[in-house]
């Protein structure tokens, strides 16, 4: 896994197919944690509260964690299934529910494998893929008249600028991709022949 990117659902997503008079759900959201995870849960087993199982697997970048659950459907019919989507697809940050209502016709275990598979990926097209990237947090100072110049340079690497003040200097908190720190900090001092203060802030995460 990069340290510098992953991939994680867009937002929530869901899907409904019937196989064989069962009614599947497959429901997916991004989540941050365990607690998040099992709240999602809690959350869909409380909407479908009379449906026969809710199957969910979630996968989650920090400690690596991986749960899943078959919830009283034979064993590896399920929450493994749905997992194995949410791995080969390189999706992390992700809980994935899916419900059924067993419409009284047994669909086998290969049919129940394609089937709790085949909700997980729907839910996920459904929700969509976000890239998500390393950003850096940056406070940048400089003299007035070089702040046209200044400006050029952010949009050129891709920074975001968050806000401006207005002062003795113009102090703007931006964000930049970390992959474009170095080149945009070289090409700070090369515009303002060192006029400008550069203040490097921590990274986070953020959608691309």
């Amino acid at each position: 896994m990069s340290t510098d990117m992953y991939l994680t659902p867009r937002g929530p997503g869901e899907a409904v197919i019937v196989e064989k008079r069962s009614r599947f759900i497959g429901s997916i959201r991004p989540v941050s944690d365990e607690d998040a995870a099992r709240g999602f849960l809690a959350e869909i087993r409380a909407t479908y509260k009379d449906a026969h199982h809710h199957v969910y697997a979630y996968n989650l970048r920090d400690n690596n964690i991986l749960r899943y659950s078959d919830d009283g459907e034979p064993k590896g019919t399920g929450g493994l299934p749905a997992l194995e989507v949410l791995r080969r697809e390189g999706i992390f940050d992700v809980c994935c529910v899916v419900t059924r209502y067993f419409g009284g016709i047994p669909l086998g275990a290969p049919g129940l494998t394609r089937a709790y598979a085949g909700m997980a990926k729907a839910a996920l097209d459904a929700a969509g893929i976000a890239v998500m990237r390393t950003w850096t947090s940056v406070t940048l100072s400089c003299p007035y008249a070089l702040w046209r110049m200044v400006k050029l340079v952010i949009a050129s690497a891709g920074g975001v600028v968050e806000d401006v003040d207005f002062g003795t200097d113009v102090t703007v908190e931006l964000a930049l991709p970390s992959s474009a720190l170095d080149g945009f900090s070289e090409q700070i001092t090369d515009i303002t022949a060192g006029q400008a203060f550069l203040l490097v802030g921590p990274e986070s995460f953020r959608a691309t």
